[in-house]
């Protein structure tokens, strides 16, 4: 099976980051394809198994939210009569940092959902009448299609799932890899002949465990509560509300202290947070489900932009590019900001000059990167046994000012301000360093 190659584009992965990217593709290719390894099913939305984190805690914080709305106009509104919840942050929880309790201090939005909705809705949207995009699922691409000697990729070869397992080819201009984090791009770069990319890898071990809540009648005077972990105690514990009319509740860990996922141990384990109320806030409480973990929590980034002769027509993004500890919560806002950047990349362009800038767009979508994974990685460094190359004096220097700062964030309207438009990624995290910021915080250590 070969397709006319004259305006179509590849997108391998139906996930945030493929999605949004199928739909801006879709501005400029007369037809776009997605192709996705899981099945979609009619109905309500549904857990994939292609997506394990999808069972704990997602938001898109306020940058998030406004690519959103600039690349789909409506759809947050949308989320939200499906139930999806704005939180204001800290304002509007209960949350026990690092330092101390947030209070009297405001911050930013961030929208919590679960990914199954949110997903669902994008789909919808993205395969509107009239949109270039189509989704081909229950396929699973096993290689790149090598082109012109081996210098361009010329699309990708594919099999059904569940069939009898034999390839066909699917013929594009362009290919964009967005398979989250079970992708094999790095492989199939090396297939092409081309070197294998570095993977820069922070992996603090910790591990998740979530469970969802049916969210009581009773007004609370919060929406959401976390309670953060530190070196010394390093347990936390998330609750936001979804749709549903539920809690997604999800307990954390590092190291040796692994949320469990049996009844009696999971409510043991939130008991013993820093704070005793996060587990009374469950007292009483109907659970909707059993516990699940998740534990691959690393942060790995592989730099696709470094690789050297960069094929013509292909572009790696997403988790498939950089992942997270999703703790943080910036995968879905970063797959946002990438969308946005292939707009820029793109616009006004004609399939086959898009196709030659591959290597220049795919520098652009690694710089939307840099920052939360500076955030992620700077955090994770903090806990005993973190695997990682050494920060050294400087780096250590580094984290000892960014806890001064937010252990005054905690209670400073200013401090707070610029900590959460950084954690947002509204700013760049540097302008912690403005002599505004560094003398509130190092005015005080506690």
């Amino acid at each position: 099976m070969t397709d006319d190659v004259t305006g179509h584009a590849v997108v391998v992965g139906a996930g945030l980051s493929g999605l949004l990217a199928a739909h801006v593709l879709g501005r400029r290719f007369e037809r776009v394809t997605v192709i996705e390894r899981d099945a979609f099913r009619d109905g309500p939305p549904a857990f994939r198994p292609g997506v394990p984190q999808s069972r704990h805690v997602h938001i898109l914080w306020s940058r998030g939210m406004a690519a959103l709305e600039d690349l789909l106009p409506g759809v947050v509104t949308g989320l939200e009569a499906a139930g999806g919840a704005v939180v204001g942050a800290p304002e509007q929880m209960r949350w026990l940092s690092a330092a101390q309790w947030f209070t009297g201090v405001r911050g930013t939005d961030y929208l919590s959902v679960s990914r199954e909705l949110l997903e669902s809705a994008l789909r919808r949207a993205v395969v509107a009448d009239g949109s270039a995009v189509t989704m081909l699922d229950r396929h699973e691409v096993t290689g790149l299609l090598p082109a012109r000697a081996g210098q361009a990729v010329g699309g990708v070869r594919l099999r059904e799932r569940g069939a009898d397992g034999a390839e066909f080819t699917v013929e594009a201009e362009l290919v964009v890899v967005a398979a989250g984090r079970s992708s094999r791009a790095a492989r199939w770069l090396s297939e092409l002949g081309r070197p294998m990319p570095v993977t820069e890898r922070i992996d603090a071990r910790l591990g998740y465990s979530s469970r969802y809540y049916r969210r009581p009648d009773d007004e609370d005077p919060w929406k959401a509560m976390y309670l953060q972990g530190n070196p010394d105690v390093p347990r936390g514990g998330v609750i936001v509300p979804v749709d549903g009319g539920r809690w997604l509740v999800t307990l954390i860990g590092q190291g040796e202290h692994q949320p469990p996922t049996e009844e009696r141990e999971w409510l043991a384990f939130a008991a013993s947070l820093r704070s005793a109320e996060l587990s009374q806030a469950l007292t009483g409480a109907v659970p909707l489900s059993d516990a699940v973990a998740f534990r691959a929590t690393a942060n790995e980034w592989t730099h696709f932009e470094r690789v050297k002769r960069w094929p013509r027509g292909l572009l790696v993004i997403g988790d498939a590019l950089c992942r997270f500890n999703p703790v943080y919560g910036h995968g879905m806002t970063v797959a946002a900001l990438q969308a946005q950047v292939i707009a820029g990349q793109i616009d006004g362009r004609e399939p086959a000059d898009i196709a030659a800038r591959a290597r220049q767009t795919q520098r652009a979508v690694a710089k939307c990167v840099r920052p939360a994974w500076m955030i992620a990685t700077g955090e994770d460094r903090r806990y005993p046994g973190t695997d990682g190359p050494e920060t050294g004096r400087l780096g250590r220097t580094q984290q000892d000012y960014l806890a001064r700062v937010l252990a005054v964030a905690n209670t400073d309207p200013v401090v707070a301000e610029a900590f959460f438009a950084v954690l947002s990624l509204n700013r760049r995290p540097e302008t912690l360093l403005t002599p505004r910021i560094a003398t509130r915080a190092l005015r005080r250590r506690k």
